[in-house]
């Protein structure tokens, strides 16, 4: 996918200091540039630092060396051009649903009446509305999740962070929620970084997928899947270009799985 560069990424290193004292390398020369609209799906095995990436992409931790700009713009803190939505919602129990996304705009000291509207045009969007003076304890884990992307969408980022927030759902939820982020995103054109180790989600929702080695982690190979705002969800996974895309990065980890000879 063509397009100017909203997220640029340069010779990220990364080290952390263990709790025996000793330096340890979770990511090594990684750079990416994302295009404005693009939905890059950071794909590789767990462990191969792929949410200290998207934590370093977003300004939540800074990189060893390297940098990280927006727009042209380096990162160096949290942006309020970007949103981050977490493996799991991370709502405030005592909070209703409707509280919990407008969290934002306290946090911003705003006033909540000019924002309580578009909080509930985002629940309907989600079919959340029903559910808005509810709690999270009364909500299924793919309600909650879909109240975090509300919480997460709800300031009009330009930028979208996703840290594998499907991770923790049963398969049908998982496929579910996967057809309504590709639809969200059709429709708001935002720039998506998201993270899994689920080769066929990466498809199912990348325009670009990052393919990171195990760790330290660098990105080995960018792959296009072809697939742009245009694509329905349904087109798209009942496609021959997604089955192949699918056979492409498998073949890709079973090559790196191959002991040398």
């Amino acid at each position: 996918m063509g397009g100017a560069a909203k997220l640029r990424a340069e010779a990220i290193w990364k080290r952390f200091r263990s709790r025996q004292s000793r330096d340890v390398l979770a990511l090594t020369d990684v750079s990416l540039t994302v295009p404005a609209g693009a939905f890059v799906a950071l794909l590789g095995p767990s462990g191969c630092g792929k949410t200290t990436l998207l934590r370093i992409l977003a300004g939540l931790e800074p990189p060893t060396s390297g940098r990280v700009s927006i727009d042209d713009v380096l990162v160096t803190e949290p942006s309020e051009h970007v949103a981050f939505v977490f493996q799991s919602s991370v709502l405030l129990p005592w909070r209703t649903v409707l509280a919990n996304v407008l969290l934002p705009v306290e946090v911003r000291r705003l006033p909540l009446a000019d924002w309580a509207d578009k909080a509930m045009d985002l629940l309907r969007l989600t079919g959340l509305a029903d559910f808005a003076h509810h709690y999270p304890r009364e909500l299924s884990g793919g309600m909650r999740q879909r109240a975090a992307i509300c919480r997460a969408l709800l300031m009009d980022p330009e930028v979208l962070m996703m840290d594998e927030p499907f991770g923790a759902l049963d398969a049908m939820t998982r496929d579910t929620m996967n057809e309504e982020l590709s639809g969200l995103w059709r429709r708001s054109g935002k720039t998506i970084v998201f993270v899994t180790h689920d080769i066929a989600e990466a498809v199912r929702l990348g325009t670009e997928v990052a393919v990171m080695s195990a760790r330290p982690g660098r990105i080995e190979r960018l792959v296009d899947t072809g697939f742009t705002t245009r694509d329905e969800y349904a087109d798209r996974i009942a496609s021959v270009r997604f089955l192949e895309k699918v056979q492409e990065l498998r073949a890709i980890f079973l090559d790196k799985a191959r002991p040398p000879r």
